[in-house]
């Protein structure tokens, strides 16, 4: 592998962009040798659902667009990012049983740590920000079973 492999795609800030930016992340995974049925897929999709929404929901109309960028390095660290060009920081709020909204933050800052992760918020020097999370993540080996003819 070399140093790092890296994609991403820049959205409409809009709440059809969260399929897209999940849909994006899941087959760059894919792409790059890992599994699109394993739980850790699954909550780095999740993940990604929640840093999308809010980057929709939460810019406020001053951000038309949205950043997804994802990264593996030979550490085997995978970081996933949203930027916007909101400059105002998320802020866990308190959220009411009752409401349906308030938890995105708190949810992705457990599911990181689940994954012995880390939940970073940095500015950009446009003046918005990149939420990001980064996890430990080991590319698996691709095994032939026996009795398999082998590739050539």
């Amino acid at each position: 592998m070399a140093d790092h492999q890296e994609a991403s795609v820049t959205l409409p800030s809009e709440p059809a962009s969260v399929s897209v930016a999940r849909k994006f992340v899941a087959e760059v995974l894919a792409e790059w040798g890992l599994p699109r049925d394993c739980e850790d897929a699954e909550t780095v999709r999740l993940i990604v659902s929640e840093l999308a929404t809010n980057a929709v929901q939460h810019t406020f109309g001053q951000s038309p667009t949205f950043t997804v960028g994802v990264r593996l390095d030979r550490e085997e660290r995978l970081r996933i990012g949203v930027t916007d060009s909101h400059p105002r920081f998320p802020k866990r709020l308190p959220a009411a049983v009752q409401q349906d909204n308030g938890r995105g933050m708190v949810i992705i800052r457990w599911l990181t740590a689940e994954c012995g992760g880390r939940l970073t918020v940095r500015p950009t020097r446009e003046g918005g920000k990149t939420v990001s999370i980064e996890i430990p993540w080991t590319v698996p080996v691709r095994t032939v079973p026996t009795g398999w003819p082998q590739e050539p």
